[in-house]
């Protein structure tokens, strides 16, 4: 079982970029979800119920939660992990900050009204996982 959160932000058109801090953990969800999308209950995290995110798992993986899951092969384990969404265009994109690369693209998202941010930091196993996931201001360019 796992605990997410939702983003105060709605999302309706353009564009928004932000960027969360994920040195320390060893689990995580990052994206953003459908305003209406199911949160109570058993979840089943994906494109097809209105979810777009990526998750860091087990320590070392990484997935993008497609119907089914896709595996992600990064190649250094993300400091800071930047989100941006481009409503019009039906776009969801992961990079990592710290090394300037993409990690993973949602491409022609079918988001049917408001979108907000989601994360989940999972639970802390073992004295693992504890740090909190933090999220930073950017500034506009």
């Amino acid at each position: 079982m796992f605990g997410s959160v939702l983003g105060l932000n709605r999302f309706s058109a353009g564009r928004s970029y932000w960027e969360v801090e994920v040195s320390n953990k060893t689990g995580w969800d990052l994206g953003v979800a459908r305003r209406g999308a199911n949160r109570k209950g058993l979840l089943t995290v994906d494109t097809e119920n209105g979810y777009w995110v990526t998750v860091h798992y087990e320590g070392n993986r990484y997935a993008a939660l497609t119907a089914p899951p896709v595996s992600l092969a990064l190649k250094a384990r993300p400091q800071k992990v930047g989100v941006f969404v481009d409503y019009e265009e039906g776009l969801v994109s992961f990079y990592d900050v710290t090394t300037r690369s993409h990690i993973y693209s949602f491409t022609e998202c079918s988001f049917d009204g408001d979108i907000v941010p989601y994360f989940s930091p999972h639970l802390a196993q073992n004295d693992k996982n504890t740090d909190p996931l933090i999220i930073s201001a950017v500034q506009k360019q």
